[in-house]
């Protein structure tokens, strides 16, 4: 499958717009289990299924909020077109996250990415603002919303 593109000249008609979506993606249970270890938050609620079930209006274990917020990074490259001449890309922080439901082991996500202002600077980077809603199938309300802000570093012609 190739990779869309996009130019410098095409994000000022891009901004407003949904410029991707990812694919559905499953939240299991190992996941949810390595994150807690990598973190080690071991919190029963994510790792004790048994526990989960009986004890919590969930039904059974919630992947933590950070492991959901943690998916964009991969997400991000199978839904946002590539920036024609980027050389790489820099998480450069979150300016508001919201996390609005709970993803119960085995949910499927996926994010949805809309371009919310972008500033083309001179020096060869863009910052973009995007706004991201991690989506749960099946549910009315998204795992998140979040206002998240990446800077693309443009290769520079000599």
């Amino acid at each position: 499958m190739t990779k869309r593109k996009i130019t410098l000249d095409d994000i000022p008609n891009a901004i407003g717009t949904i410029v991707g979506t990812s694919d559905w993606r499953v939240i299991t249970q190992e996941m949810i289990d390595k994150f807690a270890d990598a973190t080690d938050d071991h919190q029963w609620i994510h790792c004790d299924p048994e526990r989960a079930e009986k004890e919590t209006p969930f039904g059974s274990t919630i992947a933590h909020g950070f492991l959901t917020l943690s998916m964009l990074s991969t997400l991000t490259y199978e839904a946002l077109p590539e920036l024609e001449g980027a050389t790489m890309g820099i998480n450069y922080g979150f300016d508001k996250i919201r996390f609005m439901a709970p993803v119960r082991s085995g949910a499927k996500v996926r994010a949805v990415f809309k371009l919310q202002d972008a500033d083309i600077r001179p020096s060869g980077r863009v910052l973009s603002t995007y706004e991201v809603t991690l989506e749960i199938d099946g549910s009315l309300k998204p795992a998140f919303t979040a206002t998240w802000l990446t800077l693309a570093v443009i290769e520079q012609a000599d």
